[in-house]
């Protein structure tokens, strides 16, 4: 019998080909990334760390077996003493074929099957530890009726409702909870998305609710686990018993799971509340949190995402070579350039609108019909013609405008602030703010701040005030962008408008002196 370091070394080996079989568009259908081996252990020995408590052996389940990395982990972190039971599920046969040659014979029960589709145990035969790295597949690979079914099936277990914007592993951990026998363990390998996103409510619900949470580890954005996914992952770990009434959660990240770079406890009451759960774990001063009374940018501005041109290399020109080819000047419009060309957090303009200090560029927007400029402005048409060879009017953007080589209207706004960033280890903030004073207008790579009835007053009346809101506006810390931003791995954050109008906005009313009417505000 080849011992489990054998088998883990053909299990690896087993690995590579299959990878190499399907290329990355397939993998990411499949939602195929299989979890590295020190990161299985690391799990696997968290979960032996707490069995020492018990005196139950343990009956195994991943419901996501792959080539069985987490059953190599089990073999080497407990005792074959301790471990009754192991069983796993996977869809993929390829997959099936290599795990059942690798694990069958040491005593793993390997099931081919969907496992949402598959019948939970009856009482005497559940499971008493899961671990598990689900597969990610996103929302919009997942077929319709599919999305129905197992939205239902949640609904149906658990009396949860879940949007169908969730991807796959959110349904694979919510209805493992009718395989996992009381006092279970559970382990997940998740992307930590869940935490911040409006379709993660359904998994923080269920772990605020139904189930003991114990610890969520949260790996650093830099520190990619899956060398093939761009994507954060947490460690969630539960019990299945009903959470205590002042109960408190391990939250952690940064370092390893075993030994985490900063922990805090946190009330599950304090979660509960919370939308944000990479708010935590903190020991920043600067974190402005907001509270009953807080106004918020929400309140203060409509804030927007820049337009989205459909191909900004064919829309976007230097003003230059717009006028060479012959461009009515009422079809284009000035345009700011990508933020990595902005030096500068004020930007002022000429008078005609175009940024001052920055590359000239301008924005196509035509709405002219196309028989008017075949005849009127032939060089303009025959670029247009050439952007038709290259498909671009039959994009998904633009083929819903009429003409496509229009844009959807995006005003100028005075205050702008970058979509995406990463904070450096000099100080420098994922995002920054922008003070536009000149009359152009932005792309999808910046969210634009339009100031609200009362805030637009005041500017009108006092323009001295600009300078101090957008000084206030360059005030928010690090730490308190990031507690309302989305991180992906590598270290990039994305912040969507609703997330910026989450932001505090006290001390921009303190600053200006401005009090909002009642109706104005959202608390």
């Amino acid at each position: 019998m080849p011992t489990v370091l054998e088998i883990e070394t053909r299990r690896q080996h087993h690995q590579v080909s299959l990878d190499a079989d399907r290329d990355q568009a397939e993998r990411n259908r499949w939602g195929q990334f299989a979890t590295p081996l020190p990161l299985a252990l690391e799990i696997a020995e968290y979960a032996a760390a707490h069995w020492r408590k018990r005196t139950d052996r343990v009956q195994f389940l991943d419901p996501a077996l792959g080539t069985g990395s987490f059953y190599s982990a089990l073999r080497q972190a407990f005792t074959a003493k301790q471990i009754g039971r192991a069983a796993g599920v996977e869809l993929d046969p390829r997959i099936v074929a290599a795990a059942s040659d690798l694990w069958v014979s040491s005593g793993l029960e390997v099931l081919a099957a969907d496992f949402t589709e598959l019948k939970s145990p009856a009482p005497t035969n559940l499971f008493n530890l899961i671990l598990t790295n689900p597969p990610y597949v996103r929302h919009h690979h997942l077929e319709r009726t599919a999305k129905e079914r197992l939205q239902h099936d949640v609904a149906r277990n658990l009396g949860i409702g879940i949007s169908g914007l969730a991807g796959l592993y959110c349904y694979f951990l919510l209805l493992a909870d009718a395989w996992l026998a009381p006092r279970g363990l559970a382990v997940w390998l998740i992307p930590s998305e869940f935490m911040d996103v409006n379709y993660g409510e359904a998994v923080k619900r269920y772990l605020t609710e139904h189930v003991k949470l114990l610890h969520i580890h949260r790996f650093c954005p830099l520190d990619i686990q899956f060398a093939d996914a761009l994507v954060s992952s947490a460690v969630v770990v539960f019990e299945k018993t009903p959470p205590p009434k002042r109960h408190s959660v391990i939250l952690s990240r940064g370092g390893s799971l075993l030994k985490p770079a900063l922990t805090q406890r946190i009330p599950i009451a304090t979660l509960r509340e919370a939308h944000k759960w990479t708010a935590f774990p903190t020991v920043s001063k600067n974190v402005v949190e907001p509270d009953g009374d807080q106004a918020t940018l929400a309140d203060l501005f409509e804030i927007k995402r820049g337009l989205a041109t459909g191909a900004n290399d064919f829309f976007i020109l230097p003003r230059a070579e717009a006028a060479k080819l012959g461009v009515p000047k009422d079809a284009v419009k000035p345009v700011l350039p990508s933020p990595r060309h902005l030096r500068a957090e004020i930007i002022d303009g000429d008078d005609k609108g175009y940024p001052s200090e920055v590359p000239a560029l301008c924005l196509i927007d035509c709405r002219l019909p196309e028989k008017t400029l075949r005849e009127k402005y032939p060089k303009f048409w025959k670029y247009l013609e050439a952007g038709q060879r290259r498909d671009i009017d039959k994009g998904y953007i633009t083929s819903r405008r009429t003409p496509w080589y229009t844009q959807e209207t995006r005003a100028p706004s005075p205050f702008l602030c970058t979509y995406m960033g990463r904070p450096g280890s000099d100080g420098r903030k994922p995002f920054r703010f922008i003070w536009n004073r000149s009359g152009a207008t932005a792309t999808n790579l910046y969210l634009m701040l339009y100031p609200k009835a009362e805030l637009a007053q005041a500017l009108a009346e006092q323009p001295a005030l600009y300078e101090k809101v957008f000084r206030e506006l360059q005030a928010f810390g690090t730490d308190t962008f990031l507690r309302e931003g989305r991180v992906y791995g590598g270290g990039l954050y994305k912040m969507e408008p609703a997330e910026l109008g989450r932001l505090p906005a006290n001390q921009i009313l303190r600053a200006i002196g401005l009090t909002l009417s009642r109706q104005h505000t959202l608390f």
